[in-house]
């Protein structure tokens, strides 16, 4: 079921994973005619030695948080910045000393540098990954505010770089490094699959668990107020669309979508990127045509 839907006809693909971008390559999107957009790379990162979120309970939720920590002190020796927990307490080891207030969560959920409530999302509900909402919960930002990792969303870490730039590169370049950083602290392992990469909740986001994307106005496409013929113009680029918020939240009043390449397995961290500068080329030039 996993090779049909990421579309290995062979049934013998193995994942490999490579960020080294050829030097010289140019992601710059002004030379498309674009100026500044909103870029974000993230990819989902499960560690060994903890159940994937779905099979989570309480009190594993607060053991992992307390094993992060460690690794987001030295983060932050690197990067600056600071922890924002949801978890109310740690159980038997007392108060939690990252706790924020409901205002404070709700100011970093205005900001996108954190996640909504999770246990009012019905699909992550009825997989488990939901259950102990708030235990386990929270993020750390760097003082750049461009690194976030988020952990106890759907997969037990996010790890993105966003910003507003016209280079693709910048964001993808980041990320990397960051990855090194966190891969490299003593304890944290990723959990992986010889045959497809990186293993996460989500079967769709096998292999890389990346997600690159882009805010990009569209005014023509979506003239009608939705999505529709940005889909479906999009899905033969193999870009996919959503709204602003993300999955299953509106466009922009000015036309602007979230848009980002479909594949994560069987594709190589490098070839994300740049399907993702070939997409906004294609898309640009329907929407000017």
């Amino acid at each position: 079921m996993i090779r049909d839907y990421h579309g290995d006809d062979s049934g013998d693909k193995k994942h490999i994973t490579d960020w080294s971008v050829d030097e010289g390559i140019d992601y710059d999107v002004k030379k498309l005619g674009q100026e500044e957009l909103s870029m974000r790379v993230r990819v989902g990162r499960n560690l060994l030695g903890f159940s994937l979120p779905g099979d989570m309970n309480k009190d594993e939720r607060i053991k992992f948080e307390q094993k992060m920590l460690p690794a987001f002190d030295q983060l932050k020796e690197k990067y600056g910045g600071q922890v924002h927990s949801l978890t109310p307490d740690f159980g038997d080891d007392g108060s939690n000393p990252n706790l924020i207030s409901k205002d404070e969560y709700q100011k970093l959920v205005d900001a996108h540098v954190m996640f909504k409530d999770m246990d009012a999302d019905p699909y992550l509900k009825s997989a488990g990954i939901s259950s102990d909402w708030p235990y386990g919960r929270g993020c750390w930002q760097s003082d750049d505010k461009m690194r976030i990792i988020w952990f106890g969303e759907e997969d037990q870490l996010r790890i993105m770089c966003m910003k507003k730039g016209s280079d693709l590169l910048d964001v993808f370049s980041n990320l990397n490094e960051m990855l090194k950083t966190v891969e490299s602290i003593d304890g944290i392992e990723f959990a992986r699959d010889e045959n497809y990469g990186y293993v996460t909740s989500c079967p769709s986001n096998l292999g890389t668990g990346m997600r690159a994307s882009v805010h990009i106005k569209i005014p023509n496409l979506t003239k009608d107020g939705t999505d529709a013929k940005a889909k479906e113009v999009c899905k033969p680029l193999g870009l996919s669309v959503r709204g602003t918020g993300g999955e299953h939240t509106p466009i922009g009043k000015d036309g602007t979508v979230d848009i980002s390449p479909s594949s994560r397995l069987f594709i190589k961290e490098k070839e994300i990127i740049g399907k993702l500068y070939e997409g906004i080329e294609k898309l640009m030039a329907i929407e000017n045509a």
